[in-house]
């Protein structure tokens, strides 16, 4: 009999992420899945992301007397359930109404921080509100300075641990597939409105009765006639500032007290430079492969990064996790912890609140069968020593 994948549409009999990315792919409409899906040109970096991981092998030992797996970790001072945390990722009312409610519910329930996204459908208000959960923000840097100040000082007064500036989006990727699913920023063209048309759960969850969830934290950047997302897609293009530098990543880290973390970096003399200015944590990423084609993978630069950083700041990584053995092999090359983009929002997409909250339950059941396996029962007894180059003929 021919394998055969889960067919389904209920997100509780996923066994694996690549499940939930089907079953999200089932329920949501085309130009909305390809929004969640897609990468930048000709999506070379997105593949790279998920193929660089095949390129390390595990060495097991297996005589170690293992016992219950202890996968707590301490991310900036506080310690966290397992070692990892739901990234920025923006628009997450077009997956489900109030879409980053619920992931930061799930990532609370889980416990583990949530970053909310500057581009979210959830005012940063209402998510600091809720109650337990440990909260990070993301800024980009727009022309306006005089809103990324008033951004900074919302964040200070909801009482934000951290504030994560994301570095490499100051130029605005070319994400094709977006621009082919679309007459113009956000308007469909005639082929998506047609299958939008048979995705009645979708548009009953999302649409009714409101209509297009719109941005809640650009406000004092839009003009009075940009509030909609038409506008607001077109005018965050030309707030994005390509002049971006250290001396802005300086000016941040003077105004903000608290926590600062800077996300986009691959290079690793920029991130020891990140340690230098008073950085708590870099975040290795290419945006998942959104941004710059033919990029490499955040997972090769990792080792280099973290000889250089040392024990100045912490570590994180995102791009192309899926699976339980991708996280335990970026921990054992130096990571301190995997931020999850894609992976949490196919749960998201699949089942809600309840979807994400299944696919972190997924991730945390595999990085525990994999530690183990391994012959540890502590994260932090995670080595570089473990993994093996694979060698290729």
């Amino acid at each position: 009999m021919k394998r055969r994948s889960y067919a389904g549409s209920d997100y509780r009999k996923a066994l694996n992420i690549h499940d939930l990315e089907r079953i999200a792919q089932r329920r949501l409409p085309n130009f909305v899945f390809e929004y969640l899906q897609g990468g930048a040109d000709d999506e070379r970096t997105l593949a790279r992301n998920r193929n660089v991981f095949a390129d390390y092998l595990f060495e097991p030992k297996t005589l170690t007397r293992v016992g219950p797996r202890d996968l707590t970790s301490t991310l900036l001072g506080k310690q966290y359930a397992m070692p990892l945390a739901i990234g920025p990722t923006g628009y997450n009312g077009m997956l489900t109404a109030d879409g980053d409610i619920k992931l930061a519910k799930a990532a609370r329930d889980a416990g583990i921080p949530f970053v909310l996204s500057n581009v979210s459908t959830t005012s940063l208000e209402d998510i600091a509100a809720i109650e337990g959960l440990t909260a990070w923000m993301q800024i980009y840097f727009y022309r306006d300075r005089d809103y990324v100040r008033k951004l900074v000082e919302r964040c200070r007064t909801a009482d934000y641990d951290a504030i994560v500036v994301t570095t490499d989006s100051a130029i605005y990727g070319n994400r094709e597939w977006d621009v082919r699913n679309f007459r113009k920023p956000m308007q469909p063209t005639l082929r998506n409105l047609l299958h939008l048309l048979t995705r009645p759960r979708w548009m009953a969850d999302v649409l009714i009765p409101d209509g297009m969830p719109t941005f809640k934290n650009l406000g004092d950047l839009l003009p009075p006639d940009k509030q909609s997302v038409q506008g607001a897609s077109a005018i965050i293009g030309q707030q994005l500032d390509p002049t971006l530098n250290w001396d802005d990543i300086a000016w941040l880290r003077d105004l903000w007290p608290h926590k600062l973390i800077v996300k986009g970096i691959l290079s690793p003399a920029e991130a020891e430079q990140a340690a230098a200015i008073g950085a708590d944590a870099v975040v290795l990423s290419n945006h998942g492969g959104r941004q710059l084609d033919h990029a490499c993978s955040p997972f090769e630069v990792l080792p280099e990064a973290r000889q250089r950083v040392g024990n100045r700041c912490q570590l994180f990584i995102d791009s192309g996790f899926r699976r339980g053995t991708d996280v335990v092999k970026a921990l054992a090359l130096g990571a301190d912890a995997v931020w999850l983009g894609r992976t949490t929002l196919y749960g998201l997409a699949a089942g809600g609140q309840e979807g994400a909250a299944h696919a972190l339950g997924i991730l945390q059941g595999e990085i525990d069968r994999t530690i183990g396996l391994l012959g540890v029962d502590r994260i932090t007894d995670l080595e570089t020593s473990m993994l093996r180059r694979a060698v290729r003929c």
